[in-house]
């Protein structure tokens, strides 16, 4: 809870401060919910200057396999150079003492930064192509699991590339495809599992607001979006296919619904359903996110 509280205090201090000098100011809060845990989300984006976009984002997730909740936060940065954009996004998890004196407290800290390029970008027929390539790298205390039965209290490193593609089509259609594989600098070979704090889609989302803790071999995944520019209003279907190394292969299923409740205030909301190839854990998940523009 004291965490939590620095997380509101810095939050509400960093829009203040640039609430003061910004062009404008977005305030979002989230809401994310399923059977095996609850999720909190407050952040606040800054447009300081033309080229120039500041957030940051605190997290509060309480999950049922954890005695305290998961605090964690971050800081992305976004540059736009016309043609070219990149963004960075840096992240911290405060370390959560674990419930079982033989395991290590957990805690993650990494960095998640993407490129994207516009292929086309036509404004006058508002009609774009962008391809975006990301690198992350997260390293997390916490236990390693070994097929063995044995385990151990380290550090583990992970790395995740992603290649996505963001096409519309005629003002009304939006397609976005793209795939993501992950790397393990530390070694997988005989890994079982991992008691780590991190959401794994820190390093890339893989169209679920699940929270993954799962390592992943690969995900591929798609998104389809019928949008109304002129209410601001859009309707999406998402698919994700994920295989893992400590988990059976997955399949996430999204709809969602975005609009304009009035001009300064925005809502996105969405289900989620996630199972197995062999329907042994079947999740469903719920979304909704509030965001006020100043």
């Amino acid at each position: 809870m004291e965490n939590m509280k620095k997380f509101i205090f810095f939050l509400l201090f960093f829009a203040s401060a640039a609430a003061l000098h910004a062009r404008t100011v977005d305030v979002a809060a989230a809401y994310v919910g399923a059977s095996h845990f609850d999720q909190l989300r407050a952040g606040a984006v800054v447009a300081p200057t033309l080229n120039v976009l500041a957030g940051v984002e605190a997290k509060m997730v309480n999950e049922r396999t954890f005695e305290d909740p998961i605090y964690s936060i971050n800081v992305p940065v976004q540059l736009d150079f016309d043609l070219l954009k990149i963004n960075v996004a840096p992240f911290y998890y405060f370390k959560n003492k674990s419930d079982n004196p033989a395991f290590q407290d957990a805690s993650a800290y990494g960095v998640a930064a993407q490129l994207i390029m516009a292929l086309e970008d036509d404004q006058v027929n508002d009609l774009y192509t962008h391809a975006r390539i990301g690198v992350a790298y997260a390293r997390q205390e916490g236990t390693v699991f070994y097929d063995n039965g044995s385990f151990d209290n380290q550090g583990y490193s992970q790395l995740a590339y992603t290649l996505e593609l963001h096409k519309n089509f005629f003002r009304m259609f939006g397609f976005q495809a793209g795939a993501s594989v992950f790397q393990y600098p530390d070694g997988i070979t005989g890994v079982a599992g991992l008691r780590g704090i991190m959401d794994q889609q820190e390093l890339a989302f893989t169209q679920t607001f699940d929270v993954v803790h799962d390592l992943a071999k690969y995900t591929l995944g798609a998104r389809i979006t019928r949008m109304w520019p002129d209410n601001n209003a859009t309707l999406y279907l998402g698919y994700r296919y994920g295989e893992y190394y400590t988990a059976d292969p997955e399949h996430s299923f999204i709809v969602g619904n975005s609009f304009a409740a009035t001009r300064s205030i925005s809502a996105d909301i969405a289900y989620n359903h996630v199972r197995t190839v062999h329907n042994d854990n079947k999740r469903d998940i719920f979304y909704a996110r509030l965001v006020f523009s100043f």
